[in-house]
């Protein structure tokens, strides 16, 4: 009885300046009580005595007498009640608090699910001793113990209802769950524990396998590269090692047609030096002959010895060339600027005209080069439903829309559009570059791409592709090409054909249209600068379809 009058007056026994059982207790007249040494502390640090609980100032230092007595019965009271480690059962900031200490708080031991309370090892005993509480189920310390309790019936949840998903105390299985399936919560935890931990598995297994797939994806690319880079630089080895080739024969054949022209001109040189000596010669025996008064002997003797020779073409002279420095200079020009589209990107198919025998033929396979070039930034596309005008139905997985001239029964949604024949993309295309490749059928279709702001409801040009500032197209209509933007047409002189490659490189501003058939020929280029994602779309005429294709380096 005395042990628990102590404890329920443990804290009168208090310093309120270190918070711990009093040490040579002293009072003030003011009736509060310190330890000494905290007392004294106080004071020697500040300039005025005053109680340090309530502030009350005296005039001068008291005097502090120890009460000898209580400090017995203090001391006696830190060994019965509190123990001599009693400061180190003090509830920290990360400790659930006992709820029936007062005052300073001891750390709880236990939670009952029963009294919904917290105990501190010393108030947990009557759970131990006292009959009508031995019952009570004790769980380690915790501090959400409302969270356990049934919001309707106030009572601890003690069973899974497994037909509704939920934790239920036992009024809720008497009044509201009848003919449910139910199980003890140890039991649906262990099971849960073990669905959950499979799961885990499972998804951790998948992951690994993607991983292991991409890394041995990302082994055979860097291969690829690698086996690619080197045979680029073959090929561009012997490209150099071609033209050096070339310009070293074009000089022989140069330096050949100069000295046989030489020579032929050197012969020409000899013999009309030959014919200056004769005819000097001859000319003095005429100034010679003239000097005679004997009119008889002068005219017999100049047809013998002054006949001049004969005058004809042997002594004429032209530069015979065996190829035309104009039609060299062509075809070096033209594959010069061959060689820059490529180092530039900007590949199209140019056909080599025909050339003569003799002539030096260079013809790189720019096709291929397109394709794996472009191939590299393919990008998988597919057809969003929710955008589908109710005139167009769609199939293959969302990778073919047709017009066939029936209505599709699609639920209203915001971004359809209800009277434009169009579709869009789900992929948003945005800071970075794709390539996408679509087979056309049909008298008339539209191409393009256009920012999701595109209007969807109504006839406005608004919504129509290229019709407005937000969306660029390419128009195929009766085997004619055009472009269109903001509402411009601009039409295309190009061979027909119905598979069309789109090239977006969204960081450059650049939109690129291709004619792909045996070659891909470049249609258009919009050069801009692109401020949102991009969606591709199309638009159709009646009886009209489109499939996005499925690239691989064999398609060309």
């Amino acid at each position: 009885m005395a042990e628990a009058l102590l404890f329920v007056s443990q804290d009168e026994f208090t310093c309120s300046v270190c918070l711990d059982t009093l040490t040579d207790r002293v009072s003030l007249h003011c009736g509060h009580s310190f330890c000494l040494k905290c007392l004294t502390d106080c004071w020697d640090q500040s300039q005025e005595c005053s109680c340090p609980q309530c502030r009350h100032t005296f005039t001068t230092r008291p005097e502090l007498n120890r009460n000898a007595l209580l400090n017995e019965v203090i001391k006696k009271l830190k060994k019965t009640t509190i123990g001599p480690s009693s400061s180190q059962n003090y509830a920290g900031p990360g400790d659930v608090e006992c709820d029936f200490c007062t005052g300073k708080k001891f750390r709880a031991v236990k939670s009952c699910l029963t009294c919904i309370a917290s105990y501190c090892q010393t108030h947990l005993q009557p759970h131990y001793e006292v009959a009508a509480w031995k019952g009570h189920k004790l769980v380690d310390p915790d501090r959400n113990l409302k969270e356990k309790l049934c919001e309707k019936h106030q009572k601890s949840l003690e069973i899974f209802c497994k037909t509704d998903d939920s934790c239920i105390c036992m009024m809720c299985v008497v009044t509201g769950h009848n003919g449910h399936k139910m199980v003890e919560l140890e039991t649906e935890r262990e099971e849960k524990q073990k669905q959950t931990l499979s799961d885990i598995k499972r998804r951790l297994e998948e992951r690994e396998k993607t991983l292991k797939e991409m890394r041995r994806v990302m082994e055979e690319m860097k291969i690829s590269v690698e086996r690619d880079v080197v045979e680029n630089e073959k090929s561009f080895t012997a490209l150099i090692r071609c033209i050096e080739e070339a310009q070293r024969k074009l000089t022989e054949r140069i330096k050949e047609q100069e000295k046989r022209e030489m020579e032929k001109a050197e012969g020409v040189m000899e013999q009309l030096e030959k014919e200056i000596k004769e005819l000097k010669r001859r000319e003095a025996e005429l100034k010679e002959l003239s000097e005679t008064k004997d009119h008889l002997h002068f005219l017999q003797t100049i047809s013998s010895c002054c006949i001049l020779p004969a005058d004809g073409d042997s002594l004429s002279f032209t530069v015979t060339a065996d190829f035309s420095s104009e039609d060299l200079r062509k075809e070096l020009s033209g594959l010069k600027k061959s060689l820059e589209k490529i180092s530039q990107g900007d590949i199209m198919t140019k056909t080599p005209s025909g050339t003569a025998s003799g002539d030096i033929v260079f013809i790189i396979e720019i096709s291929s080069l397109i394709f794996f070039f472009l191939l590299s930034d393919f990008c998988p596309l597919t057809l969003d439903i929710n955008t589908a005008n109710r005139d167009l139905h769609l199939s293959e997985g969302n990778k073919k829309v047709t017009r066939d001239g029936t209505k599709a029964k699609y639920p209203d949604h915001p971004d359809r559009f209800d009277y434009w024949v169009q579709v869009l993309c789900r992929e948003a295309l945005t800071g970075t570059r794709c390539y996408w490749e679509v087979e056309g059928n049909g008298d008339f279709m539209e191409i393009g791409v256009a920012y999701k702001g595109l209007n969807r409801k109504g006839e406005g040009s608004e919504c129509g592709l290229g019709n407005n500032d937000k969306s660029w197209s390419l128009q195929c209509f009766n085997s004619k090409f055009s472009v269109r933007h903001k509402h411009q047409r601009t039409k295309i002189s190009a061979p027909y054909s119905p598979r069309i490659g789109v090239y977006l490189d969204w960081p450059a501003g650049c939109l690129s249209f291709y004619s792909v058939s045996h070659t891909m020929t470049l249609l258009h280029r919009f050069n801009t600068s692109f401020t949102e994602p991009l969606y591709p779309g199309f638009w159709f005429g009646l009886h009209s379809s489109v499939t996005i294709s499925h690239l691989t380096p064999c398609d060309h």
